[in-house]
């Protein structure tokens, strides 16, 4: 199929097919039909549709023809207006065919700050206008422009349409603005003039009604001829072939080029085989990194300074993007959604400047539209797929034209992050679809600008936005900055390092909290290297299975496209595995975050807030590296339950997801087996340099996230990307056992049956400890003691082999007696020292009151 500018295949124009079944005629400038094709449509008023070659909403189009079209059209208007009145001027576009192409005209104006009109209400936003659009399938617009003033003024308003074709949606727009924000001068902008003679002069007469000056500026200028019945005749001819099942939703369009005219007239119903044969698409996805607080389009307005951020961002995005992308791809769509054009075309024609590949623009769209395979009709294929945005008016079919059988070799698709939903992703969504029509489909998110309060605005100068964004590596942590994003806030500059002796005093005595300072970090023997290195060798395929059977069991349990939250810090390596493990499996790259959890403090509330803005909760799987007794899962629900109590946003899961469950806490885990995890067995430099979180009142305020260092100077002995990267190497090996496993696991009962709370709790009344805090179950657990408190003995399970080498060898270095057990039901329990004081150190137990 041939998406061409003007023609279809052999030259033949994209609207002869229905100009010679209904006797529509096409009459005007000789550029006309270069500039447009014609279709039909479920539309009781209007059954033809003119559908334009460069406005990138139908048809697929190289991104400089589109942006330049309306570009040229903004300094058309520039011209006409003058430079007075154009650094007065504010541009108006209709929602949603003519969303990036006001925008264009605006960039062509150069200082017009850009206002679009939405179908989307946008809580807390309040409306400054609306109007209708009589002959749209979908007619209610609301204007919602962050700043009310926008538009408040004398200066011309500049209203942007595709098409300008009986003038009822721009008299309807003038009149209801006009009536709250009078002016005297109005600019009406369209790509192409296809008013009748009788309706050419009703323009003038309304301007001359409402005493403004109202100007035209287009492309093209021409007539559409209908014969009487059109409407009538036109609707019998969809309804006969959507009935024959030549415009079947999902169709690869792929038919024979020479015999495609006959196959509109003799359905095939198999003309789908190559679609449904055709092994699915490779899905990725790429974080731009967008800016910050930069608008996504001008559905709250655009300035010429956030036109000036995008600029200067786009080379960057740009480049993510086109590392994305497969080496070889000769043909490249980046397909926008809906109202979202803008932000699409200009990365997509940034990316055509930097990558070999052909590259072509389009959207999604609400529109319904007849579909036929034939060189003479404008839309020779569609996908069918269900609304993914959650939108006012509730669910139905969304559409995107041109794309099947156009032969991409990779579809960039670009959403905001409303329609980032379970819909998107959910088999049958738009996602999948593609992934049956092309060999890669790459997913980049554009976070969906809610305007602040204007109160928030003024005081935003006197103290620090709320929820920054997440910090990333290099500047904090040894991980790649797209391995995860922590949302904590440096502590690196501030020294809260202490003794071990001291801090237990200070903990116990009940003077201080554990979180509101930090254990000198242990820095490892050279005997302990050795035995982490052969530790990992040893257990890496172990734990990439478990890695693969916690990750498989979320995808299927939880959410298709999952957002991991690790449980800083020990199951940030476990959540960048998970990460690796579903992009190894499906191609998925996964939104990953590290948030703090304080035990007796609950999670980090400002994180779940930030989280809620950018993600729907019900996505979000926290994940952790190991359960013990289950403490922190109980804290987490606790907090979970407390946030919704205090007014914030509903949704959290807070089941916790573990690579190891030996305390049978979580019904979501790789192995219930207590064995050795590496990464338990050093403290930062196996967690990418980032110390344990804190949270001291001096330090995190009620807006803050919780604080961590970054260790920069222990970089020397970092083996954080190394551990992952020798685990993530096995995935191939264990990749049937995984299906195995997992298929095992969710056809059984994982009831948690806290086993190990319950054997916490006894040996905390055996051993006259009497806090369960101080009882520390399983190989990961045990090691932290070792590692940062002050340990009094070690209880090992009888016959324990190479998983406790570690446990043993910090014993012995320590003057800690290690124990065996018969009945222990871990691997191995850790005892720290009991009413600590500085007196009663080491394996003395003198200290305990019984």
């Amino acid at each position: 199929m041939n998406n061409a500018v003007n023609n279809g295949d052999d030259g033949i124009w994209s609207g002869t097919w229905v100009a010679e079944r209904l006797g529509v005629e096409l009459v005007g400038d000789d550029a006309l039909t270069g500039l447009l094709g014609l279709a039909l449509r479920r539309n009781p008023k209007r059954a033809h549709l003119l559908v334009s070659n460069v406005l990138g909403k139908h048809v697929p189009q190289s991104p400089s023809v589109v942006h330049g079209h309306g570009f040229a059209l903004g300094r058309r208007v520039r011209e006409l207006l003058g430079a007075e009145e154009t650094a007065e001027a504010v541009v108006l576009g209709y929602a949603e065919t003519a969303t990036g192409l006001g925008h264009s005209v605006a960039d062509g104006l150069g200082t017009a700050p850009y206002l679009h009109s939405t179908r989307r209400p946008v809580a807390g936003v309040a409306q400054a206008g609306g109007f209708e659009e009589s002959h749209s399938h979908a007619t209610s617009h609301l204007l919602l422009p962050e700043d009310p003033a926008l538009l408040v003024g004398d200066g011309p308003l500049v209203l942007v349409d595709d098409e300008f074709s009986t003038g009822n949606t721009v008299l309807n727009t003038i009149r209801a603005l006009h009536e709250r924000y009078p002016r005297r001068r109005y600019v009406v902008v369209a790509l192409v003039d296809m008013r009748s003679a009788a309706d050419a002069g009703r323009l003038d007469d309304f301007a001359r009604e409402i005493g403004a000056r109202v100007d035209l500026v287009t492309t093209a200028s021409g007539t559409v001829r209908l014969p009487a019945g059109v409407l009538e005749k036109g609707q019998e001819l969809v309804a006969r072939y959507e009935a024959a099942g030549v415009a079947s939703g999902n169709r690869s369009a792929a038919g024979a080029r020479g015999t495609a005219r006959q196959a509109t007239t003799d359905p095939h119903p198999d003309d789908d085989r190559a679609r449904r044969t055709q092994p699915p698409g490779r899905m990725s996805r790429v974080d731009l990194f967008w800016p910050r607080g930069l608008p996504d389009g001008g559905r709250h307005g655009f300035t010429p300074k956030h036109r000036a951020r995008l600029e200067t961002a786009l080379p960057a995005m740009t480049a993510r993007l086109a590392e994305a992308i497969p080496e070889g791809a000769a043909r490249v769509l980046v397909l926008g959604f809906e109202e979202l054009m803008y932000a699409p075309l200009r990365l997509a024609r940034e990316l055509e400047q930097v990558v070999a590949a052909e590259v072509r623009y389009s959207t999604t769209t609400r529109s319904p539209v007849l579909a036929v395979d034939d060189p003479g009709y404008a839309i020779r294929s569609r996908i069918v797929f269900p609304a993914h945005d959650d939108p006012a008016d509730g669910s139905g079919e969304r559409y995107a034209y041109n794309v099947a059988g156009s032969g991409f070799d990779a579809v960039v698709a670009v959403v905001d992050s409303v329609a980032d939903t379970r819909e998107l992703h959910a088999p049958g969504g738009l996602l999948s679809q593609l992934a049956a029509h092309t060999p890669h489909v790459v997913l980049a998110v554009v976070p969906s600008y809610v305007p602040e309060p204007l109160y928030a605005a003024a005081l935003s100068e006197e103290r620090p936005a709320m929820l920054p964004e997440p910090l990333r590596g290099p500047a904090f942590s040894s991980y790649p900055p797209e391995e995860v994003g922590w949302l904590l806030q440096d502590l690196s500059d501030v020294t809260l390092e202490a003794p071990t002796e001291e801090r237990e005093e200070a903990i116990q005595s009940g003077g201080a909290h554990y979180a509101e300072s930090l254990p000198v970090e242990y820095q490892p023997s050279e005997q302990y290297q050795e035995l982490f290195h052969a530790a990992l060798e040893t257990s890496a395929a172990r734990i990439a299975q478990a890695v693969g059977v916690v990750t498989e069991t979320v995808i299927a349990e939880r959410s298709p496209r999952p957002v991991l939250v690790s449980l800083a810090r020990a199951g940030t390596p476990v959540g960048v595995l998970m990460r690796r493990w579903a992009q190894f499996r499906h191609g998925l790259d996964l939104p990953h975050y590290a948030v703090s959890i304080v035990r007796g403090r609950g999670i980090d509330a400002n994180a779940l807030r930030w989280l809620a803005a950018h993600h729907d909760p019900r996505d979000v799987v926290f994940v952790d590296g190991w359960t013990g007794k289950g403490a922190i899962t109980r804290e987490l629900a606790a907090a979970i339950e407390e946030f919704e109590a205090g007014g914030g946003a509903a949704g959290f899961d807070a089941e916790i997801a573990v690579l190891a469950d030996p305390g049978s806490c979580v019904r979501t885990y790789g192995t219930r087996d207590d064995f050795l995890i590496p990464s338990a067995c050093l403290n930062s430099t196996v967690s990418g340099l980032i110390s344990r979180t804190v949270l001291r009142a001096d330090l995190v305020g009620p807006n803050d996230f919780h604080g961590a260092k970054f260790y920069r100077e222990l970089a020397g002995t970092d083996v954080s990307v190394a551990f992952l990267d020798a685990v993530a190497a096995r995935f191939p090996e264990v990749a049937d056992a995984v299906g195995g496993a997992v298929k095992e696991l969710l056809a059984s009962d994982r009831t948690p049956s806290w086993e190990g709370w319950r054997a916490v709790e006894r040996i905390s009344e055996e051993y006259g400890i009497h806090d369960v805090n101080l009882v520390k179950p399983g190989v990961g657990e045990t090691t932290r003691v070792l590692l940062r408190r002050v340990p009094w003995k070690i209880l090992a399970r009888a016959g324990a082999g190479a998983d406790l080498d570690h446990v043993r060898l910090l014993a012995g270095q320590r003057g800690v007696p290690v124990e065996e057990v018969g009945d222990l039901p871990y691997t191995c329990v850790g005892l720290i020292h009991p009413q600590f004081t500085r007196g009663a150190t080491g394996a003395d137990g003198k200290a305990v009151t019984v």
